[in-house]
């Protein structure tokens, strides 16, 4: 299998991938983690109206394999979840970065001027550093 990594994505260490559109995140899990993870049986997402924290699980991904947490790689409140994919898992292996993705979040603003900048994904790895990185492992 060829791995893709489109460049207009963010990766975390821990496979899970963000595209931002404004204030908005779509996030999945990159074509590395499916591929590592084989086929998966189950899927656990947070809700709608959900709040998820940066670098803290908000789901679980369970595979023949093994079970892994999805760890959020940015701050915000759940406003959509891709709910054809807690159905049809295959759509993870068919098209991560389009039809596989898992939520939708409103990432949260910094309010104050010196609060952390830990909302944000410029902390991220782009797609050529994700790639270094996995050929590493």
């Amino acid at each position: 299998m060829i791995l893709e990594f489109p460049d207009d994505l963010k990766y975390s260490e821990t496979h899970e991938y963000v595209r931002m559109d404004g204030q908005i995140a779509t996030i999945g899990i990159s074509a590395y983690a499916v591929d590592q993870l084989g086929d998966i049986v189950f899927m656990e997402l947070p809700e709608v109206g959900d709040s998820i924290e940066k670098e803290k699980s908000f789901g679980t991904i369970e595979s023949v394999k093994a079970v892994e947490d999805l760890k959020a790689p940015v701050n915000g409140t759940v406003i959509e979840r891709n709910e054809d994919i807690l159905d049809e898992h295959e759509k993870l292996s068919e098209d991560p970065y389009i039809e596989g993705w898992l939520l939708k979040v409103k990432v949260k603003v910094k309010v104050e001027p010196d609060e952390d900048d830990f909302d944000s994904a410029d902390d991220l790895y782009s797609a050529g550093d994700y790639r270094a990185l996995i050929e590493g492992e």
